[in-house]
This record gives structure tokens, sequence and C-alpha cells, in this order.
């Protein structure tokens, strides 16, 4: 993944962001949304830890579907997290069984879920090879001055933190292209409603294995993940995938046949929408609005 100044290659998208500002584009055949997997872990509380807490012996990821049985909830086109849930607010929520599952990610797509989608996107397009990727330029994994979280485990001697802290740091300052370093202030950008986007050039070939991430120069490190693409799109026009920096789900734009195909592989949990279903907070009539 290359990052490339030739914003202008964004214009046709911008001529089809629509009334609702649809983060995929209008006028495609089809939409599908997919929905982003959760994080959750199971403690045993017969097993403990040296502070005496429950450890952790169990992790996955979980679709939404399992949280929704558990909850007593529908699942549907325009389902919302927070119907789920009961909130967004909570940072996660407990089962009697000892499963906790934390809350869904915005804008940000799974790269071991994109790479499944490249087979259906390379059927799709008759240019594989020439994509274009948008990446949001507010994420702070792209500004390295912005710190992270550090937690690490060591013996408790002071130098052998510090040198964990040295090697974290020195990892995430590599982790960010200098040339992405200095576009996310200068740019050039693509510049969406509400959203300024660097532009990168990729392919299918490339995405296709989730390893790409770690010489993106997008913020990725053995220790923290980075970010991923908001918008892809190949040279002939043929489809768009958005990843809504809001939004806990990835938008799919295409032919009818794309979408087929996408609803119909179970390695997604996916529905197909319309062009101008309403996935904000409010969309969701079905299951009841947290209580606020």
């Amino acid at each position: 993944m290359e990052f490339t100044t030739d914003v202008e290659r964004g214009g046709w998208l911008l001529a089809r962001v629509g009334e609702h500002g649809g983060v995929a584009g209008t006028g495609f055949e089809a939409y599908a949304r997919i929905l982003h997997p959760v994080e959750a872990t199971r403690r045993d509380v017969t097993v403990t830890d040296e502070w005496g807490n429950p450890e952790i012996v169990e992790e996955a990821m979980w679709p939404w579907a399992e949280v929704a049985v558990r909850n007593g909830r529908v699942m549907h086109p325009l389902v919302q997290w927070r119907n789920l849930t009961d909130g967004e607010d909570e940072a996660a929520m407990s089962f009697d069984d000892g499963w906790r599952v934390g809350q869904s990610v915005e804008g940000w797509f799974d790269p071991s879920l994109l790479a499944a989608l490249t087979v259906h996107l390379r059927a799709a397009t008759e240019a594989p090879e020439e994509l274009t990727a948008g990446v949001w330029n507010g994420f702070g994994e792209l500004n390295t001055s912005s710190g992270a979280v550090f937690v690490a485990s060591t013996d408790g001697d002071p130098q052998n933190l510090e040198r964990e802290r040295a090697r974290i740091d020195a990892e995430l300052a590599a982790s960010v292209a200098p040339q992405v370093r200095r576009a996310v202030e200068a740019g050039p950008f693509l510049q969406w409603p509400g959203r300024d986007f660097l532009l990168f050039d990729t392919s299918l070939s490339e995405l296709a294995d989730p390893g790409w991430v770690y010489a993106a120069g997008l913020g990725w490190t053995t220790d923290f993940p980075g970010v991923t693409p908001q918008l892809l799109w190949p040279a002939d026009h043929a489809w768009v995938v958005a990843s809504e920096i809001d939004f806990d789900s990835t938008i799919v734009a295409g032919s009818r046949a794309l979408i087929d195909a996408v609803v119909a592989d179970d390695l997604f949990e996916v529905f197909e929408i319309a062009e101008k279903s309403d996935l904000s907070w409010y969309g969701d009539t079905i299951n009841p609005a947290p209580k606020d």
C-alpha cells in the first residue's frame, strides 16, 4: 500500500455522496451491510491469577446474533448494537456463564474479513490490481506524538520496564510511514462531507493477505493494531467498500451478483440493505431503544 497525492481520482465517488451522505455512494444495483464481530472472553471463577482475579480461560469473536439471542433481541438489516446491549456507554456486558463481551468496533474492518471479501470483489471488477484505499486522517494511531497506553508484564525490574517501554515507543514511531505522518496534517485530502481522507494505491492481491497491515505504514505493530481503510474502490468503479468511522459495520455497494455472493457467504454476518437505509442509532425500530 503506497500513499498517493492523486485525490482527483475520488471525484466520481464524491459526485455520488447522496443527500444523506451515503458512505458507499449512490446509484449501485445493490448494497450489503457486514456487521463487525465483537471480542468475547470467558473467565473461570475457580481459576485465579496472582492478584486473585478470575482468569480468562477462553476467547472468541462473537457475531451480534449471539448477543441478540442471550438478550432476547431481534436480528434484522438495520439492527443497532446499542439496542442489543441496552446502551453504548457500557464498556462490556457480562453473562451468567462467565462470558463477557466488549464493545463493537467502529470504522475498523478486520483485515481477515477483508481478505475473505476479496474473493467476491475480484469476481466483480476488471481492475483487481488497481485499487484506491481511503483512510480518515483523524485517527490518533497516525499521529505518533499522541502516545499509547503502556501495559507490560515484566519481572518488576525498573530497567526491564524502561526497556520494554522504549521498544514499544520505537515500534510505534516506525509504524507510521513518514509521508503518511506529514500528510495527516498537510494533505492533500479527498474531502468527503465531514471527513478528510488520505488516499493509497493498493490491490486485491495485497489485501488478500491480512499481513499487509504491517508494511502499510498505518500504525500497526506486534503489540498494537493500527487503522484500516474507510473507503476502497477499483479503477473501473465497479464497487465500493466503506467502513464509516461512526459505523460498526461495513457497507459493500456494487452489482446484484456481487451483493448476492456476499450475502450468501457464511463467513460474514451480513444483511442486504437499501441505498437509503438509516444506519444511525435511530434506524433500529424493532428492538427497544436503550434507557438513557
